[in-house]
C-alpha cells in the first residue's frame, strides 16, 4: 500500500508540473494575452490620372486606371463634376476635389 501511494504521489507531481510549465513564469501577475483587433477597411480617395474631353465637350476622367463619365463610380466614389483641370467625387455626403498634378486633396465643405 505504501508503494502505491508513493507512486501515485509522484505521478500527481509530474502531471501538475506539466500544467504549470505551460505558463510563462516571467509574465507579470494578472497579465493576459492581448486579443487581436479587427482591422477596418480603409477606403482611399481615387487618384485622378487624366481628364479627356472631345469636341462636343463630353468629358471623361481616368480614376484609378478606370475611365468613367459623369455619374460613374469607382472604389465607391461617384464622379459628380468634371472640369478641364479638376474633378469632384462624392461619397457618404462628403465631396472631394481632385486636381491634376495636385499635391493635396481638398475636401469641399458644404
Amino acid at each position: 500500500m505504501g508503494k502505491f501511494s508513493f507512486i501515485s504521489a509522484i505521478l500527481m507531481m509530474l502531471t501538475t508540473g506539466v500544467t504549470q510549465a505551460s505558463q510563462d513564469p516571467t509574465t507579470p501577475l494578472g497579465w493576459s494575452t492581448p486579443t487581436k483587433k479587427q482591422a477596418s477597411k480603409r477606403s482611399y480617395v481615387p487618384t485622378l490620372q487624366s481628364i479627356l474631353c472631345d469636341e462636343a465637350d463630353t468629358c471623361t476622367a481616368i480614376l484609378n486606371d478606370v475611365s468613367i463619365g459623369l455619374g460613374g463610380k469607382v472604389s465607391g466614389y461617384t464622379l459628380t463634376h468634371i472640369q478641364d483641370d479638376f474633378v469632384t467625387v462624392s461619397r457618404g455626403g462628403k465631396q472631394w476635389r481632385l486636381e491634376l498634378f495636385a499635391d493635396n486633396i481638398k475636401i469641399i465643405e458644404r
